[in-house]
């Protein structure tokens, strides 16, 4: 993708390369809430092969009601040769943002857009791309997850907005935090990435100065000048570990009432994100694949089960036993719900009548994994002692088959086996892209003894792994875990970046992208890796 917008054009509706290193504190906050004009560029998604969601904000020099703006969409990045448009409403009862979808487009072409405002003046120009029909060679899509303000420069995004072999982002999850300001002894805070508010987000307010402050980040905005994206929301767009009646990082009896907070952090998010209101959604590549979008946080899943008490009992073994034989096999416990397991059925079975690939999107990894018996000797010498016993207890569960995390789909094997078995029903050719653990890793699925797909689940932008524990070469590290778990076959457990899945008729090739850091800003790269799937195998290989 080559993008003909000169920088002045890049930073010149938002806050630019200088946006967060704003004064700290109110002073962000002041700069933040003072914006006028376009504030934060453009962006596109929800992609089809007609049809494209188009992103602004708005806000007006005086006045607080409707302002009507115009959106125009080119062949050229001049708009000499404009082909569809349409006026759009926006005020403060949505913060400002604007979303239009113009349809009418051609399959696989590339677009240019902008908005116009009452008064002429005009938005940054954007790249956007509808998706393919028909028979289709190759498909570039660049995937992210967890990306953590203060702990780095968002460098994974500036890298793939400056590649040419890319045709959709998809983001699947944690694209803001919602914690405050991390304590000041907190060595992996970079500074100059200054969040505001400073304190931790609750309300609708808060989450829309957080993202009014992510979306400063230059990087993040030339991401999404670049493309268009598929995003949905992991448990950070909400609070850490979250479900349908409550999260791990929430207090009702200090922070209010759940709903009242979700229903903030579910607004905020399809307000300043180029997203439509559909919870979950099915993206046609031609006939070579389909790429679904998933909801598994905040409408079905339900609470994640509680083993905490196993490891406090009088005898933890039989107590595990009991926990392992009891409520983790609960079959009424899901992630999606199942209206939308049954869409999901429905959609892999119709599409995989047609021979195409199945690319699911997740917000957690599917993948089968346990504790390897001998961690607690990778780690640090100065781990602290809730760490150690984290570890220990981990590995203990794992002697009897239990999982380290019961927040991801490994803590529903009920739901797991429904989502595997309905995909070998299908007999679908299964992709799972994933993320949410800040690492990397590749699996290859299986379900009742039999092959079900492969994962390429991602590494973080930014937010840090379980490498920040670690004494141990993360070599030997990524080696115990493939050796503890046999769906697991190939790890990294200490780099940031993002991946690549390359999309072929025949083959489908991940290729997860190692940024050489995030304390300064640069796009050098301190490696990559491949693996791959071949059409019918499902499973992976060098």
């Amino acid at each position: 993708m080559v993008l003909h917008i000169d920088r002045r054009s890049l930073i010149a509706g938002g806050f630019g390369l200088a946006g967060l290193a704003l004064p700290a504190g109110r002073g962000l906050a002041a700069q933040l809430l003072g914006a006028q004009g376009f504030t934060h560029n453009v962006a596109s998604g929800e992609p089809g092969p007609d049809s494209m969601l188009l992103w602004t904000r708005y806000v007006p020099a005086a006045g607080d009601g409707a302002v009507r703006l115009d959106a125009e969409i080119a062949l050229d990045p001049g708009f000499a040769r404009i082909v569809s448009g349409g006026s759009v409403q926006t005020g403060p009862w949505r913060d400002w943002t604007v979303k239009i979808t113009l349809d009418g487009l051609r399959p696989g072409t590339v677009y240019w857009y902008r908005f116009v405002a009452p008064d002429g003046s005009k938005s940054p120009v954007g790249r956007t791309k509808t998706l393919p029909a028909g028979n289709v060679a190759r498909f570039g899509l660049g995937v992210f997850s967890c990306s953590n303000l203060p702990y780095g420069w968002f460098n994974a995004y500036a890298h793939a907005a400056a590649r040419e072999d890319l045709d959709l982002w998809m983001h699947v999850g944690d694209y803001i935090y919602e914690y405050g300001t991390p304590a000041a002894t907190d060595v992996r805070v970079l500074a100059g990435r200054v969040l505001a508010p400073g304190s931790e987000i609750l309300a609708i307010a808060d989450y829309r100065m957080r993202y009014a402050c992510y979306r400063a980040d230059a990087d993040l905005q030339r991401l999404h000048q670049m493309a268009p994206m598929v995003a949905f929301w992991d448990d950070h767009e909400s609070s850490n570990d979250s479900w349908e009646g409550g999260a791990q990082n929430h207090q009702p009896a200090k922070e209010g009432e759940w709903n009242l907070r979700r229903a903030a952090a579910m607004q905020v998010y399809r307000e300043w994100m180029p997203v439509s209101d559909e919870p979950w959604k099915a993206y046609p590549i031609g006939t070579l694949a389909t790429l679904y979008r998933t909801e598994s946080r905040l409408l079905g899943r339900t609470r994640p089960a509680d083993i905490g008490t196993a490891f406090r009992a009088a005898d933890p073994d039989a107590a595990l036993k009991a926990f392992r034989d009891g409520i983790w096999q609960d079959p009424s416990a899901t992630m999606l719900g199942s209206a939308q397991e049954s869409w999901l059925a429905h959609a892999m079975k119709a599409d995989a009548r047609s021979g195409a690939w199945q690319l699911l999107g997740m917000a957690t990894i599917l993948g089968r994994t346990v504790m390897p018996q001998n961690a607690v000797d990778w780690l640090r010498p100065d781990a602290s002692a809730k760490t150690v016993a984290s570890f220990r207890d981990n590995a203990r569960a794992a002697r009897l088959g239990l999982p380290m995390w019961m927040d991801r789909w490994d803590g529903y094997p009920a739901a797991r086996a429904r989502l595997l078995a309905a995909a070998q029903q299908a007999d679908a050719n299964l992709v799972m892209l994933s993320g949410d653990s800040h690492n990397a890793w590749a699996y290859s699925l299986v379900e009742d003894g039999r092959p079900a797909g492969v994962e390429f689940a991602g590494h973080a932008v930014t937010s840090s792994g379980m490498e920040g524990n670690m004494a141990a070469d993360p070599k030997l590290v990524a080696q115990g875990f493939v050796a503890a778990n046999p769906e697991l076959k190939w790890a990294d457990t200490s780099r940031r970046g993002y991946m690549v899945i390359d999309i072929t008729p025949r083959r489908v090739t991940g290729e997860w992208t190692f940024l050489q850091t995030i304390k300064t800003r640069t796009v050098q790269l301190a490696g990559t890796h491949r693996m791959h799937v071949d059409r019918g195998r499902k499973a992976l290989a060098e």
